[in-house]
């Protein structure tokens, strides 16, 4: 996604993009990618509501489980900033049909895999590899189509880049469910292949420029995997272990410092920069990565919220969180046609208002939660999530990308779909934070109130005693822990309503910036909007 060299190092007779015309065999080839981009973005999710039964079938620990996911999503934002510079140097057909095979591999390894050292390292390569397929999907979507057709493809790489997050734990929760972890992975091997070979035959939108390589700039390249992979892991495991007071998250925060000090001086010193940061010179790029990363938020953070509650609070199976959750997919199902029609219609800064006035409304509702709410309680709320999703994203990819000459997008699409993971990962980080410190205020306010001067407690004491009297002596402590346990449910459902309110005033602050933003030219005018 990412990367880029300056423009000014290719050669003058390679042409970076033929946005005419737009025949069946390119809009075939498009689609291809389009769903190897979908698998790319669900293999993050689908796995999720199964890491019990992976640590299961590995015999791996709680610790060690958690890296199923955190090696992926590391190297997969290491791979999206760089894929800029490689789909230049290679070409978009070389760089999907190496991106969607190697993808299609490692998914076979995973299923394969004996013990979780050799799952961590597969899933590592998987999302290295995997990355490169979706920001090359966001640049083809602008730079091979004409903007008269981007009302029909914004929605629709829009809707795959939402969608798949979120039925991420449905789907992984039916394949556990029906067959066994494995399936969760194997799933990818048939439309990975038919993805690699399809585009392999099909694409040819650019060609190479193998010149780029003798001035690729690898020191960049390594500082910019110090500054990322750190950065990444001391979002994911940083509110789990107290932070500064883990060794090696003390550690790699140090390494992110150095990695990111190198990575901003190699990027604007060298002579062609693994990524090119002088897109967000231009004001509407800034502005479309800017609400890219709030969206982030709202993408991976709710989509975590949900399936937590739901697991820890209801004691919902992964069948059933995935079932839970498939409303928010339909919604976004549906709606993407129509945000398609407003975007023709509609001034896209109104359009994100009310996406994220829908965004608020859906969390603020979610803020009166309680211990009792299950799928019909959590309904409307979803709707409303799936709305905002929708409306939000295809105005955001447009005010980005759709005004930038076709030369920059590749680059573009890298940054603007990095700030989006970005995004997800801070979001995550501070989610979790919160979570973690409002249980401890709650849980605090809770046990001053249930103590042995209060008369309501004694009797639920007594009344709980004398339902566990067929213990006998071990009556009295089977009741305490049961109440211990009721204090730290209503603890925690109380720190999710807290988080929700938080998000409700954060997407509440978006609308008030939307005024704030100057209305993009028309991606027809061929402009920059520099």
């Amino acid at each position: 996604m990412a990367a880029s060299a300056a423009v000014t190092t290719m050669k003058p007779g390679i042409p970076a993009a033929k946005p005419a015309p737009v025949s069946a065999r390119r809009t075939f080839a498009f689609f291809c990618m389009v769903f190897g981009m979908f698998m790319a973005i669900l293999d993050i999710q689908i796995v999720s509501a199964s890491l019990s039964e992976i640590q299961a079938g590995l015999s791996a620990s709680s610790d060690e489980i958690s890296w199923v996911q955190t090696s992926y999503l590391i190297a997969e934002v290491i791979m999206i900033p760089l894929s800029g510079t490689l789909s230049r140097v290679l070409s978009t057909r070389w760089m999907f049909v190496i991106s969607a095979g190697g993808f299609t591999l490692m998914s076979f390894l995973c299923a394969t895999a004996g013990n979780i050292d050799q799952m961590i390292v597969y899933r590592a390569l998987q999302g290295f590899i995997g990355g490169g397929m979706i920001p090359t999907v966001f640049a083809s979507a602008f730079t091979v189509f004409p903007p008269e057709k981007r009302p029909v493809i914004s929605p629709i790489i829009g809707l795959v880049a939402t969608l798949a997050p979120t039925i991420g734990p449905t789907l992984g929760g039916y394949l556990t469910d029906l067959f066994s972890w494995h399936w969760l992975f194997l799933v990818n091997i048939v439309p990975g292949i038919l993805v690699t070979i399809s585009t392999f035959i099909l694409v040819d939108f650019d060609e190479p420029n193998l010149d780029l390589f003798k001035s690729f700039d690898w020191a960049g390249l390594g500082f910019m995997a110090a500054f990322l992979g750190s950065l990444e892991y001391v979002l994911e495991e940083g509110p789990t272990n107290d932070w500064f007071q883990d060794e090696l998250v003390l550690v790699l925060t140090i390494v992110c410092v150095v990695g990111a000090v190198g990575f901003f001086y190699r990027a604007f010193t060298a002579k062609q920069p693994i990524v090119d940061l002088r897109a967000f010179a231009d004001r509407n790029f800034l502005a479309g990565s800017s609400f890219s990363f709030v969206m982030g938020i709202g993408l991976y953070g709710l989509t975590y919220l949900y399936p937590v509650y739901l697991g820890r609070v209801r004691g919902y199976s992964s069948l059933q969180i995935g079932e839970t959750m498939f409303v928010s997919g339909a919604t976004m199902f549906f709606m993407a046609p129509v945000a398609g029609i407003l975007s023709r219609r509609m001034d896209p800064r109104v359009m994100m208002g009310i996406g994220f006035a829908a965004f608020a409304f859906g969390t603020w509702m979610m803020s009166g939660l309680t211990k009792d709410w299950d799928f019909w309680e959590l309904f409307v709320p979803q709707i409303f999530r799936g709305v905002g999703l929708m409306i939000c994203m295809v105005p955001i990819n447009n005010i980005a990308l759709g005004t930038l000459p076709p030369e920059r997008i590749k680059n573009a699409s890298g940054l603007y779909n990095l700030t989006r993971n970005l995004g997800g990962a801070v979001g995550l980080a501070l989610i979790n934070t919160v979570l973690n410190n409002r249980l401890d205020l709650h849980l605090q306010r809770l046990r001053e109130n249930v103590n042995w001067g209060r008369s309501t407690a004694v009797e639920t004491m007594d009344a709980m005693t004398r339902k566990f009297q067929a213990l006998g002596a071990d009556a009295s402590t089977a009741a305490i822990k049961n109440l211990s346990n009721m204090v730290r449910r209503e603890a925690m459902v109380m720190s999710f309503a807290d988080v929700f309110l938080l998000l409700t005033v954060l997407f509440l602050a978006l609308i008030l910036a939307l005024p704030f933003i100057k209305k993009p030219r028309a991606a027809a005018s061929g402009g920059g909007g520099h």
